[in-house]
């Protein structure tokens, strides 16, 4: 189990970049799949990202060509680059661990895309 920390977020126009990162309390080699959700206001968490141990990515059909995630496990840290974005991507982001901890999450990082 670690705790895990988000930062990177901002106000940025639509078709504009951010890459927002996760930084992990203690080693991140362990863990199987670091994740990212969102949760827009007045809606539900939804999945955004998913990266494996071993590398392996998966994207919400939302944001799959626009999103990339990367794990660095030697710097204890997950990324989310975020390109093309769209006001429809706004919301708190927030990185996740599983399967194990998946209960645990940050504070989250705001990200707000204008037209």
């Amino acid at each position: 189990q670690v705790q895990l920390a988000e930062s990177g977020g901002g106000v940025v126009q639509a078709g504009g970049s951010l890459r927002l990162s996760c930084a992990a309390s203690g080693s991140i080699a362990t863990i199987n799949n670091m994740d990212w959700y969102r949760q827009a206001p007045g809606s539900q968490r939804e999945f955004v990202a998913r990266i494996t141990r071993g590398g392996i990515t998966a994207y919400a059909d939302s944001v799959k060509g626009r999103f990339t995630i990367l794990r660095e496990n030697a710097k204890n840290t997950v990324y989310l680059q975020m390109n093309s974005l769209k006001p429809e991507d706004t919301g708190v982001y927030y990185c996740n661990q599983f399967p194990l901890y998946s209960d645990i999450w940050g504070q989250g990082t705001q990200v707000t895309v204008f037209s």
